[in-house]
């Protein structure tokens, strides 16, 4: 499974690049299956680190989306929204789910490395 060094990892499987852009990781999507549905707030909401900011669905469940920083949502990936089933594809790519204009960068030392997250999901692979 890939986890790209570049970025840093929420424990609830969201992955976060030093410009703030946000999806999910290989892990979740792989353990969503398919997916149909995402729902995200419209640019300017704001998120809390750690807290529910939108839903994404499968076939097999809804899960909701944690936010690995704070800040305001700048921007929405509306490719994702009318096409979820991209973020199977590529979900550090092209299916990214937002971007978020961080409120706090130091936010990103309390996040965990690539290492730190397969280590984490290693337990759970299976």
């Amino acid at each position: 499974m890939n986890y790209p060094e570049d970025l840093k990892y929420h424990k609830e499987h969201m992955w976060v690049r030093s410009d703030g852009t946000i999806g999910i990781s290989a892990f979740a999507q792989e353990q969503l299956g398919e997916i149909v549905f995402i729902e995200v707030p419209e640019p300017g909401a704001d998120v809390e680190a750690g807290e529910a900011f939108g839903e994404i669905e499968s076939r097999k469940s809804v899960s909701d989306l944690y936010a690995p920083v704070s800040g305001s949502l700048a921007e929405v990936n509306s490719d994702v929204v009318d096409a979820p089933e991209i973020i199977n594809d590529d979900p550090f790519g092209s299916g990214w789910i937002a971007v978020i204009d961080m409120s706090d960068a130091s936010e990103l030392e309390n996040l965990l490395s690539a290492a730190e997250y397969k280590e984490l999901v290693s337990g759970e692979e299976g």
